[in-house]
């Protein structure tokens, strides 16, 4: 069952580490905090029950109508009224249903479940925080870098970068990293990266919501653009850090450092 049913006392002093909207209201994982569900009428309810008290939320997952929490102690599905372990025990930072396949991040390489159990596919021993899967290629984004996968040639292409890559997103056909130097990298498409910062800006984190790229930062949201063959940043909503954005119809949701969750028209 939920618990926390009143909105906790100090919310707005949660730092949000992920944001998921539905038409029917909005999940938020925290940072030490646990996982809330917003409602239509602004009710805030824990999803407590069966999640570690100690668990970190990395990050939010809403795919086929089912949650997952991507944790510090595992994966995690919400039953309902209960969380329940996925199967994986190992820390995870992603987590996406394709075709069938489950896929998984993890501090211990690249995992898939097809049937009843999980098992390693790729990038053993590196920490592994995003991944994107495209019909030619699977990119990975891991503690040094980026790994790709090209499913026609069968070979793995590593670029080290000397970075942790936390995030993914491919933006007119170039492959974009945010780095946990709060940096992007830019592929140009030949096999190289351009690592551009951003006037002092610390980037959180990319992701791909509709024809749009949002960009996370410490200033606020922003979505990428192109002008004069030069990637720049538009921006969306500025004065606070933000760490994860989601779109639901014509709202903007944000998890936000220290501003509990915010949304916007766009």
């Amino acid at each position: 069952m939920r618990t926390d049913t009143q909105k906790p006392w100090n919310w707005l002093l949660f730092p949000f580490s992920s944001v998921k909207a539905t038409p029917y209201g909005v999940y938020a994982g925290s940072v030490g905090y646990g996982v809330y569900e917003i409602d239509g009428n602004a009710n805030w309810d824990k999803l407590g029950h069966g999640l570690p008290d100690s668990a970190n939320i990395h990050r939010l997952q809403l795919q086929h109508e089912l949650l997952h929490a991507c944790t510090s102690k595992g994966l995690y599905e919400w039953m309902g009224e209960h969380w329940e372990n996925d199967g994986l025990s190992l820390p995870c930072y992603q987590y996406r249903n394709i075709g069938g396949a489950r896929y998984a991040a993890t501090d211990n390489g690249l995992w898939i479940r097809t049937g009843a159990k999980w098992g390693l596919l790729a990038c053993e021993g590196k920490r592994i925080y995003d991944f994107i899967n495209l019909p030619q290629y699977m990119i990975v984004g891991h503690e040094s870098g980026i790994s790709l996968y090209d499913r026609f040639m069968d070979e793995w292409a590593e670029f080290e970068l000397s970075r942790r890559i936390s995030s993914l997103a491919v933006f007119r056909g170039h492959l974009i990293g945010a780095s946990d130097q709060g940096e992007l990298f830019v592929g140009d498409k030949k096999g190289r990266f351009d690592r551009i910062s951003f006037g002092g800006k610390f980037i959180f984190s990319v992701t791909t919501k509709g024809k749009e790229v949002y960009v996370c930062t410490d200033q606020g949201v922003f979505t990428l653009a192109f002008i004069a063959d030069r990637i720049v940043l538009m921006s969306v909503k500025l004065g606070f850090p933000v760490t994860d954005v989601d779109v639901e119809g014509d709202r903007l949701y944000m998890a936000t450092l220290f501003q509990g969750v915010q949304s916007i028209d766009i």
